[in-house]
């Protein structure tokens, strides 16, 4: 099903679309969390830090993945809200045809280089090999993970959130249950954890290929369609390459941060590892609220509404409130027993560390969320230089701050950093999007 977003109440209209992929985001981190609450409970604290040492060098990858998602549900988006029914699919087969070659590209590439980013990032003696070893497995999968990344994009392009809902319900679930088999039951340790995540993310890519172009079909148009143009490469790379740039750049701090977090030990990885996964849980939630807004901006700016846009805004801010204030409650006033989840026998130190981190940045989700807002207007704006100024602000404080507050109050210092970037460019983007000529 495709739907125009240009068409009825704004803020009926911008829920009904963005709930669907709220709640996909939601079951996608779900099983992201199984992966280290599995890792944890059943293979020790070294395999959960195993795991959580390789995330920002995972984290590189799946920037390519989401930066190419957005690039081309942007230009897709504003196709389909013209009604440019033609140019619109041979944007979709572009990107197809792209992601695959680049996606071969960089598999090649990781699985070379396995060894030398972990050891890039200092990670400790006694979890290299497992982390080594989960980070091939996982590389060895992401032509699935960016294919399937792009084809959420175009699903979300169309007005379809649902699609992708069904998908990951599904991948979650029999990820889930693979990591269990895999880890518990058949003893692979941080190897099981990874094959699960590879089958899972394989079946959901091949049915959502086969889905979309199911729906691609049902779309008429006069005259066939081109599979590849490069003119349509270009118009969708000018979205997609600053995307993928912000993107991983922010992964290349986070990689810096996990160098910085290494030097603490095992036990403070494994703490920073289960916190920074709740994190990113409640981040990606906000991350999603926005591409739902990029969404419909482009969709109502194709198609000559521009007034929509802010009312889409204004809707946004409500919905981002009421799942803040979740993710607030869970993360703040629970976070011990959020951290727990994690744990089996672990030392107090891996507890400590994961709480005081949910404790220092949790209180600012508001602030940040409202950040993403902000940059989802103005990605569907194609206000790329001003998307990109806030987010590398960001991005360079808080690595910054990390190496300066971390010579003063410890590992502490490293958490503090959050905040500090967050407020900054907040500021940025807020004033950005005021400033654009709707």
């Amino acid at each position: 099903m495709v739907k125009d977003l240009t068409e009825g109440p704004s803020k009926r209209v911008l829920w009904q679309f963005t709930i669907p992929m709220f709640v996909s985001v939601i079951f996608q981190q779900l099983y992201n969390i199984a992966d280290s609450i599995i890792a944890g409970r059943f293979a020790g604290e070294d395999a959960l830090a195993a795991v959580g040492a390789s995330y920002p060098v995972t984290m590189i990858f799946m920037a390519i993945a989401v930066g190419s998602n957005i690039g081309c549900s942007v230009v897709i988006s504003n196709l389909f809200g013209a009604k440019k029914y033609k140019e619109m699919k041979t944007a979709v087969y572009t990107t197809l045809v792209t992601a695959f070659v680049l996606s071969v590209v960089l598999t090649a590439a990781g699985l070379l280089g396995t060894g030398g980013l972990m050891a890039v990032i200092r990670t400790p003696e006694n979890i290299f090999a497992d982390g080594a070893l989960y980070l091939g497995i996982y590389i060895g999968g992401f032509t699935f993970l960016f294919l399937y990344n792009v084809a959420t994009g175009i699903f979300s392009a169309l007005g379809d959130s649902r699609t992708p809902l069904y998908f990951l319900i599904a991948s979650s679930i029999g990820n889930i249950l693979l990591d269990y088999i895999f880890v518990a039951v058949c003893g692979w340790g941080v190897a099981g954890v990874a094959w699960a995540t590879f089958a899972a993310q394989g079946i959901a890519c091949v049915l959502a290929l086969l889905t979309m172009k199911k729906r691609l079909d049902g779309v008429k148009t006069e005259g066939g369609s081109m599979l590849f143009s490069w003119e349509m490469l270009r118009r969708i790379g000018q979205i997609a390459v600053p995307s993928i740039l912000q993107q991983s750049f922010v992964s290349v701090g986070n990689i810096f941060i996990q160098g910085l977090v290494n030097s603490y030990g095992s036990s403070v990885i494994a703490g920073y590892s289960a916190a920074v996964k709740l994190n990113t849980f409640a981040i990606t939630s906000f991350t999603t609220l926005g591409n739902g807004i990029s969404n419909f901006a482009a969709q109502n700016l194709g198609a000559g509404k521009g007034g929509r846009v802010r009312e889409g805004f204004r809707a946004g801010i409500q919905m981002t409130v009421m799942v803040v204030a979740v993710f607030f409650v869970a993360f703040f006033l629970f976070r011990e027993g959020m951290v727990r989840l994690f744990m089996g026998g672990e030392s107090k130190m891996a507890l400590s560390t994961g709480m005081v981190f949910l404790g220092i940045v949790s209180p600012f989700y508001l602030v940040i969320s409202v950040k993403l807002l902000a940059d989802g207007v103005l990605r569907g704006a194609g206000a790329m230089r001003q998307f990109m100024a806030s987010t590398f602000t960001d991005l360079v404080l808080r690595v910054v701050l990390a190496f300066v507050l971390s010579g003063v109050f410890g590992s502490v210092g490293i958490w503090l950093s959050w905040p500090v970037g967050w407020c900054v460019a907040a500021v940025m983007s807020v004033v950005f999007y005021r400033r654009l000529k709707l």
